[in-house]
């Protein structure tokens, strides 16, 4: 299991050849990978974005997120999960976020992918700016 924050911009598909590798003592075990990967887009709530400040609060996201893995691996046959998620400035295109899930077969993998983004996107302790045209910013108020 593994839960990282980064103000880097990241390559999704790297970066999970690159956590697969740890996993050796896993190999033959999965028979499935279900991965989400999110991007920033350049328009929300019918207004055009040129970038996104995410704010997180350092520890406690963290320990949120370690939390929602530990769930979900308690809750579905899973072997393992991943959680990359950006924090700091971000532009559109960027990657803002990576979750995995390792099982034996796809179904449990699927429902512990979905449920890890889910609640991640609806319950961690993230908080969004977004800069519009002309150097307006806003806060916004839900995660969709």
């Amino acid at each position: 299991m593994k839960v990282e924050l980064t103000s880097q911009p990241f390559n999704p598909w790297t970066t999970l050849q690159a956590y697969e590798t740890t996993l050796s003592a896993q190999i033959g075990k999965y028979g499935a990978v279900t991965t989400f990967t999110g991007t920033m887009r350049d328009f929300n709530q019918g207004e055009d974005v040129q970038a996104m400040y995410l704010e997180h609060y350092p520890g406690m996201t963290e320990k949120y997120l370690q939390q929602l893995s530990h769930t979900a691996l308690q809750r579905w046959d899973i072997l393992d999960t991943l959680v990359i998620h950006r924090v700091g400035e971000i532009h559109p295109g960027e990657t803002i976020v990576l979750v995995a899930a390792w099982a034996s077969h796809r179904a449990p993998a699927f429902e512990a992918c979905r449920y890890l983004i889910e609640e991640l996107k609806h319950r961690a302790p993230f908080w969004k700016r977004e800069t519009l045209g002309g150097e307006k910013m806003r806060w916004v108020e839900s995660n969709g």
